[in-house]
């Protein structure tokens, strides 16, 4: 996996996480089940987290 791939997969994720919170703030307000977009927000970060160190390392 090279930097410009790390790049895109950041993107893709960023993506989905604000898509999800816009859908969970749908359900928010039709009191729907909030728990598993909740859940797969927490997934995203914790992934996202894992991407920045990779691509934290390709700048050392």
């Amino acid at each position: 996996m090279n930097k410009r791939d790390v790049e895109y997969q950041i993107a893709d994720l960023k993506a989905d996480y604000v898509r999800l919170q816009h859908d969970l703030e749908k359900l928010e307000y039709v009191k729907g089940n909030l728990h598993p977009l909740e859940k797969q927000l927490a997934d995203i970060e914790q992934e996202l987290r894992k991407l920045y160190e990779k691509f934290d390392q390709f700048d050392e």
